[in-house]
């Protein structure tokens, strides 16, 4: 998915590619994440973040069907489905990129069709691996993180001194100072997700979506980027979070509940523990797999299947 708009206008899009705050291992007590964000305006919805009511998306086919989902305050949620299950759409409509054909929408408190769903950007980050391609290849690491104040591509603008304050303090929280004035075209993909990280933090989301955000990185850039994930969702005041995969493997223990989409559809929602099994995951993959959970930690075998051509 692209999300351009969420990155090109401070007046009619989102402070995107929010997402990720972390302390650098060793390095004394965690940094609150209100303190790290200069303070987060208290929320308009104290108890429903997102609220999805029989859903219906249709263009020349039916893209998704009777979808029924809420996210409420505390909890961090997985997407989860096999690709063409509809993840994108459902993240499309969510941010008002994709109108619905039926059934309501509300994000944050705003009912889509009754509020202004640019403002309500404002509030929701998106943290995505398309988002790259938009970066300009001279710009800076510093200059990425300081755009995002302001939702632009680079710098825009004058830059203030507090601005540039806090953009320091994302490197340093990062852990990515010694990139601080590398070009965006010689970073490797690992160094641009952090990049991407700080420059979520610049726009104080209340909403943070992750789509696919260990896409391109390899197993060990992989496991770091979770560990780093996961020290984020530890922190005080951290906003709800919502992962989009198709690996039970990024399912690390601070997410609390799982969505499972398949061809459209919802499997089943609900808590974590009770969500993934060996029996729903074998329906969303249209497989016989097998789920494995060790130390708050998920990976999956697929039984083999002779004929099968993907």
């Amino acid at each position: 998915m692209r999300w351009r708009a969420f990155l090109s206008s401070k007046s009619s899009s989102s402070k995107a590619g929010n997402v990720l705050a972390s302390r650098p291992a060793g390095h004394g007590a965690p940094f609150a994440f209100s303190a790290a964000l200069n303070g987060r305006a208290p929320s308009r919805n104290p108890g429903t973040v997102i609220s999805v009511s029989n859903l219906r998306i249709q263009r020349e086919i039916v893209i998704l069907e009777a979808i029924d989902w809420a996210v409420q305050r505390g909890e961090h949620w997985v997407i989860l489905g096999a690709n063409g299950s509809g993840k994108t759409s459902l993240l499309s409509a969510l941010t008002g990129y994709t109108p619905p054909t039926a059934g309501e929408i509300s994000v944050l408190g705003e009912k889509y069709g009754k509020s202004d769903w640019r403002e309500l950007r404002k509030r929701v980050g998106v943290v995505s691996s398309s988002i790259y391609q938009l970066m300009e290849g001279h710009q800076t690491a510093l200059d990425a993180i300081v755009g995002g104040r302001h939702a632009v591509i680079g710098k825009w603008g004058q830059v203030s001194a507090a601005e540039m304050r806090q953009a320091e303090k994302l490197l340093r929280m990062i852990e990515a100072e010694s990139i601080r004035n590398r070009p965006w075209r010689v970073l490797s993909q690992g160094e641009r997700q952090r990049v991407l990280i700080g420059r979520a933090l610049m726009a104080r989301p209340e909403l943070l979506i992750l789509d696919e955000p260990c896409a391109g990185l390899d197993p060990v850039a992989r496991e770091r980027f979770l560990q780093f994930l996961g020290r984020l969702m530890q922190l005080p005041n951290t906003p709800t979070l919502v992962l989009v995969t198709h690996h039970v493997e990024e399912i690390i223990p601070p997410f609390s509940h799982v969505l499972l989409l398949r061809k459209g559809t919802v499997v089943a929602a609900g808590p974590k523990s009770k969500i993934l099994t060996s029996r729903l995951l074998s329906r969303v993959f249209d497989a016989s797999v097998q789920l494995r959970h060790q130390r708050g930690r998920y990976s999956m075998a697929v039984s083999a299947s002779a004929g099968v051509v993907v």
